[in-house]
């Protein structure tokens, strides 16, 4: 009588790696041929494309394939208003609107309005140092603008509501 136990797992797999190592014992192997052609060219101490390249410069790239310069442009004049105009002045007013090269500036009184319109030249010239000389070709200054008595679709001509003060 033959004792014949079941066989376990760890037998099986076993039995399974030693069939496969004598079928690729049996066949042949290839031999390795050296294809000729060109070989890899190693970039070296230098960059190339084919390296991690800087944020900035992935930017700037993908900013002029797109052609979106004139778009930056003008997001540099209201995004770095302060830094090319100078603290001072920028404290004082703020870019509203650049439409067809001509910049909207409101400042925070008539007296500031005054001097930035007087100002108005240089600030140009260093607008144009900066980001350019077709991006903003003229300078519109105002002044604050005064609360409106009018309410409604409907008016009077006269004082308003200061009429019946007296």
């Amino acid at each position: 009588m033959t004792d014949e136990r079941p066989a376990r797992p760890s037998d099986i797999a076993r039995a399974a790696l030693e069939a496969a190592r004598a079928a690729s014992a049996a066949r042949p192997q290839p031999t390795r041929r050296r294809i000729a052609g060109p070989r890899r060219a190693w970039t070296g101490p230098r960059a190339s494309e084919d390296d991690p390249q800087p944020l900035g410069r992935l930017v700037d790239s993908l900013v002029s394939a797109q052609d979106w310069s004139e778009h930056t442009k003008v997001g540099t004049v209201f995004g770095r208003w302060s830094t090319l105009v100078g603290a001072d002045i920028a404290a004082h007013c703020e870019p509203q609107t650049l439409t067809d090269g001509e910049l909207l500036v409101v400042a925070e009184s008539t007296a500031w309005a005054t001097q930035l319109r007087l100002l108005a030249p240089t600030i140009l010239s260093k607008l144009r140092a900066s980001v350019g000389g077709d991006v903003v070709t003229k300078l519109r200054v105002v002044g604050p603008t005064a609360p409106s008595w009018k309410k409604g679709p409907r008016s009077v001509r006269g004082r308003g509501p200061r009429d019946t003060y007296g």
